[in-house]
């Protein structure tokens, strides 16, 4: 645990920082949109995740990937900021800033991040739903829904939003019919 508080340690004046570059050149939600690409980008290429992070491999190496992968028509700022996280060896927390610049945008635009774990992927209809409840529970202005399978379920809902927990699964119900029986 403590190397996750001291990652967000290290992490959230960088974070603080790139949100300011994107405020004062009006870009908030296109750091945000592209924030949101390099995180799932990494979660889904551990390759990439393992290269930016091995200390073996050199500053240099690591830069042409990363303008590799942003391309040219990429925000110049963004790659700067990342290019410079490499020089200050900061590179390896690059998940952490990132899911803290998105946390800090959520704050700037009243949005709440609802994680929503289902047995079956949830259609148009029922994320509106979610996010309508979400709403009324926390009168945030936008919600932001972040979504999981968990086949385990059985059937319903657990909506996650800070610390308050809605279980609205059928597993859930279950747990809760068999502990009123076995209390009876």
């Amino acid at each position: 645990m403590k190397s996750d508080m001291a990652t967000a340690e290290v992490a959230q004046p960088y974070a603080q920082a790139l949100m300011s570059i994107a405020q004062s050149h009006n870009l908030t939600e296109e750091f945000g949109e592209d924030a949101r690409s390099l995180l799932s980008l990494l979660s889904e290429n551990s390759q990439f995740q393992n290269f930016i992070s091995n200390p073996f491999i050199q500053a240099d190496n690591k830069k042409a990937v990363i303008r590799q992968i942003l391309g040219e028509s990429s925000n110049p700022y963004l790659r700067n900021f990342l290019l410079l996280l490499v020089d200050r060896r900061r590179i390896v927390f690059l998940e952490s800033i990132l899911q803290q610049y998105l946390a800090l945008l959520r704050q700037l635009n009243q949005t709440v991040l609802a994680e929503v774990i289902s047995a079956v992927p949830l259609t148009q209809e029922q994320q509106q739903s979610v996010i309508q409840k979400v709403i009324a529970l926390t009168k945030a202005r936008q919600v932001e829904l972040d979504t999981k399978i968990d086949r385990e379920l059985i059937g319903g809902v657990i909506i996650k939003v800070g610390s308050q927990v809605i279980d609205a699964s059928l597993r859930g119900q279950l747990r809760r019919l068999s502990l009123r029986l076995t209390s009876g």
